[in-house]
């Protein structure tokens, strides 16, 4: 398991939490940073217009991913999801957990399936991947399990 100041790991009080990789985001953040200041350099319109719209774009992207940290949490009690929506938590008798295969790009690629309330997520399942989780979603279901028969 990760430190807490990793991608996943343990917090204060028993609980899990998952989220996506702080390198990854913090390489959004300065690359969106290196195209605002690239703006600077540009000489024509459409350049200009380009590498804003560039950096608009991974500022967007690292801001919406820095405020979903973290993913996923967990403890003994609950399971709570941060979307752009806000935080949605639920007690595990709420809560099915399973993992899902399927091919893409001829790889077979696991995600981590959470069925919850339709009144509190459109819908009503959560799919979570690895760049979700910053880890794989295999390993995280199998630390819900055991969380969830504490």
């Amino acid at each position: 398991m990760r430190q807490a100041d990793d991608a996943g790991g343990a917090e204060p009080g028993g609980s899990l939490r998952w989220s996506t990789s702080p390198a990854l985001i913090g390489i959004g953040w300065v690359l969106a940073c290196a195209l605002g200041l690239s703006l600077l350099l540009t000489e024509t319109a459409v350049d200009t217009a380009f590498v804003a719209l560039g950096a608009l774009l991974l500022a967007t992207a690292s801001g919406c991913l820095s405020y979903l940290r973290p993913r996923l949490r967990a403890d003994s009690a609950e399971i709570t999801v941060r979307t752009l929506g806000g935080a949605h938590s639920w007690p595990w008798e709420r809560v099915s957990v399973r993992i899902s295969r399927s091919r893409r790009l001829g790889r077979e690629t696991p995600v981590l399936e959470l069925d919850v309330p339709e009144s509190d997520v459109l819908g009503g399942l959560l799919v979570l991947g690895r760049f979700d989780l910053g880890t794989e979603p295999t390993e995280v279901a199998e630390q819900l399990e055991r969380l969830r028969r504490q």
